[in-house]
């Protein structure tokens, strides 16, 4: 499947801080240690919508990782997927009376322009479900070989049973992990399932739905398989980062940990699990479901895509935070505060500023903390003047390569 345009990101002197980033399954802040290629997935859309603030919110947090990798000299080797096939888009279909592949291409095609005018680095492999649902059938006859399966009416399960390292990513009770599996899309009750947390890796054709021939038969893949087969084909296992939203934690990453567990035998499946928050809107998590959206597209076409980067960089990535439209005022305010500043022919050195930059994100992101830091730079700037002339170039290649941030 086709990304989207990479933006160019200046080179920048001097010394970079090594990432310390939060691990879900540790429950505290460690230093990543990459190779020369720091590996990292990052669950994709599932395109039955629009791209929302919480959508963006995610997948600039690990914009992110990737930029401060970047200054640190690692090629970073990121994929992500595209859940192009599956029960909400399916739904979403029939209601609007759409072909469920049109409905997903046009929404795929409006996540790439929003990712694109907000600068966030495209992966190396975007990947469509659709495109792969051989490899995860392969993928489910290695687990099935393995002893870990079972057929339920045609459908295949991963059985709980079989998952020793299961709840080690999410930390949750099992009455906890059973309400969850409820609400996002398990099927705890199922008649004739071992355990209520078993899984669905395969499901057998239904009238109506669309289908693939396999060596399991005509069906189509479970939510979580996908994204273990895609990794492993791309990333292998032991890759740096596994990234999504909060929402993640619980089942899907934690079910793709233990299907990549199964596979291959190696522990942990990715070294971290990194969350972002959620974003809400009237006092509740923005969802799809509940039709509480702010919708990236939208928002472009009357702000400064970058002022919409500064909305979401004015919040630390592991914020549950709200919107409000005051925010957007503000961080339109910042962009030209910083827009003069960087314009001017002399300014005050910029090298301290870097530096500063440079530990606040490698602190878990701490862009709330950058920003602050260039706030004071621009103000003195504009206030006081100074006599350096290579300042505000290094500022805009810094806010650029850093933050993301367009100046």
């Amino acid at each position: 499947m086709r990304s989207w345009s990479a933006p160019a990101i200046p080179a920048l002197p001097g010394e970079s801080v090594p990432l310390r980033l939060y691990d879900t399954a540790a429950g505290k802040v460690r230093q990543s240690d990459p190779g020369p290629t720091a590996r990292m997935y990052v669950c994709g859309i599932t395109p039955y919508d629009a791209t929302h603030l919480g959508h963006a919110n995610t997948y600039l947090a690990f914009d992110m990782v990737g930029r401060v990798w970047r200054d640190a000299g690692h090629e970073v080797h990121y994929t992500q997927n595209a859940t192009d096939v599956d029960d909400p888009l399916l739904e979403r279909a029939e209601q609007t009376g759409v072909r469920w592949q049109d409905l997903a291409e046009r929404e795929i095609e409006l996540f790439r322009t929003d990712m694109e005018a907000l600068r966030i680095v495209p992966p190396r492999e975007y990947v469509g479900v659709t495109e792969v649902v051989g490899r995860v059938a392969e993928l489910i006859a290695r687990l099935a070989a393995k002893g870990v399966t079972y057929d339920l009416d045609g459908d295949v399960y991963f059985s709980v049973a079989d998952a020793p390292k299961f709840g080690q990513v999410s930390g949750y009770s099992e009455e906890l992990m059973v309400e969850l599996f409820a609400e996002r899309g398990g099927d705890p009750d199922r008649p004739g399932k071992r355990h209520p947390l078993d899984w669905l890796l395969w499901r057998a054709e239904r009238p109506g739905e669309p289908s693939w021939e396999s060596a399991l038969g005509r069906g189509r893949p479970g939510w979580h398989i996908e994204c273990t087969a895609i990794a492993l084909d791309n990333l292998g296992p032991g890759y740096d980062v596994a990234g999504g939203g909060t929402d993640l934690i619980f089942p899907h990453h934690e079910c793709g940990a233990s299907e990549g567990h199964a596979a291959t035998g190696e522990w942990p499946f990715a070294k971290f699990y990194t969350h972002a928050g959620m974003v809400a809107l009237d006092g509740e998590k923005m969802s799809k479901s509940k039709g509480n959206l702010v919708f990236v597209s939208k928002l472009r076409g009357r702000h400064d895509p970058m002022a919409i980067r500064l909305v979401l960089l004015a919040h630390h990535y592991r914020e549950d935070w709200e919107y409000v439209p005051d925010q957007l005022a503000a961080a339109e305010a910042r962009l030209a505060t910083w827009r003069s500043a960087a314009g001017l022919a002399t300014a005050p050195e910029a090298g301290p500023l870097l530096a500063e930059v440079r530990e606040r994100l490698a602190d878990d992101l701490d862009t709330p903390g950058a920003l602050a830091a260039v706030d004071a730079w621009a103000e003195r700037a504009l206030s006081e003047g100074g006599a350096d002339p290579a300042a505000a170039p290094l500022v805009r290649d810094l806010t650029d390569a850093l933050l993301g941030v367009a100046l």
